[in-house]
Formats: C-alpha cells, sequence, structure tokens
C-alpha cells in the first residue's frame, strides 16, 4: 500500500510512516524525492490547513497515488504568532534550520521567560479519489534561550514542550516526541481515516 507524501524531509517522512503504520502495517511512504520530475507548488496560502491541501492536491495530481501534506510551523506569542506559516523560511531564502533559530533567538533575546511562551501547529491534508481530508494538531511550550539537543528537525532545538518540561524536542526520544508533537496529534487522528479510505 503506497501513499504519496509532499514532503522531501527524510525525518518527516519516517515521522509518518512510523504512525501510519500503527493503522496501516503495510504502508510504504514516498516523499517528493522518489517521484520523477515532481514539481513541488508555490506555498502562498495564508493559513497553515491552505497550504496542506495546496501541496496534498498537487501530490494527488502529479502522482496519481492517494496523498498526503502537512504544513507546520511555530507560533511564539510574543511575535504575535510568527514565524507561523513562515517558519521555514523566517529567515529568508535558502531554507536553513540553523539561520532560522539563530534569528529567533535575537527577536527574543530580551523577552523574559515567562513571555516566551509558544506553540507547534501542525495541519494534515489527505487527498484521494473519493475527496479531502483535513485535521490539524498543537503542542503547547515556550522558547528557551540557547540551542539544545540533536534529534528533531526545524525548532525542536530551541522549544520546550509543556508536557515535558526541562527538556526540548530535540532532547526527547522518538517515541516520547511522537506521543506529544503537533504532527503526532495530527497523524493519529487522520491515520484512522487514512486506512478506512484505503483498505
Amino acid at each position: 500500500m503506497r501513499v504519496f507524501l509532499a514532503s522531501r524531509n527524510l525525518k518527516k517522512i519516517a515521522e509518518m510512516e512510523r504512525i501510519l503504520r500503527e493503522h496501516l502495517p503495510d504502508v510504504e511512504v514516498l516523499g517528493i524525492d522518489q517521484v520523477d520530475g515532481y514539481d513541488e507548488p508555490v506555498e502562498d496560502q495564508s493559513t497553515f490547513e491552505g497550504n496542506a491541501l495546496l501541496k496534498a492536491r498537487a501530490g494527488v495530481l502529479a502522482t496519481g497515488l492517494p496523498s498526503l501534506a502537512d504544513d507546520s510551523g511555530l507560533c511564539v506569542d510574543a511575535l504575535n504568532g510568527m514565524p507561523g506559516v513562515l517558519s521555514a523560511r523566517w529567515s529568508g531564502p535558502p531554507k536553513d534550520d540553523a539561520r532560522n533559530n539563530q534569528l529567533l533567538l535575537a527577536q527574543l533575546e530580551d523577552v523574559p521567560d515567562e513571555r516566551r511562551t509558544a506553540h507547534f501547529h501542525c495541519a494534515v491534508a489527505f487527498c484521494h479519489p473519493g475527496g479531502e481530508e483535513l485535521t490539524s494538531g498543537t503542542m503547547p511550550g515556550r522558547v528557551v534561550r540557547e540551542v539544545r539537543g540533536n534529534g528533531g528537525f526545524g525548532y525542536d532545538v530551541l522549544f520546550e514542550a509543556e508536557a515535558r518540561p526541562g527538556l526540548t524536542t530535540a532532547e526527547l526520544s522518538i517515541e516520547d516526541k511522537d506521543a506529544i508533537s503537533h504532527r503526532g496529534w495530527a497523524l493519529r487522528r487522520m491515520s484512522p481515516i487514512v486506512a478506512r479510505i484505503l483498505r
């Protein structure tokens, strides 16, 4: 059973495959780099949900496979919800996690600890011949003052989840992160829907 995931991020593809396999043990998740000549759409929507749907629709058209896409990002209260949908491109092109993290730390340098609250948000869209499905998940927490940890990706090295105080999400095991993450929540909601449709 094959599903296309509109992403080049190998860690994200592995994470999605792990969670989908709880309901679909034989699922194989293909990423963008496994599809010849795939032309990624411009993520120009103003919401996570809009970008996720845009990418999943493009995936179905390009591959003919049932397609999943997510759009996620970090929403920092002291920055009025930014970087939000611009999270991956916060420091400008090309996408660079280290540069994004440096910029975020600089922007929050004078913000006291009690005002460094934030949350990760993830929207997941599933497009298939019978229609479209959409769900989302969040992970509340705060932005710490220095980079910590080697796991995860993106802003994980700066984010301490409310559910696991004292550790950044980059310091958590894969299992612990999957259990509490915004993408984990969204995928666990979506997985039974995907399983029902594809069986």
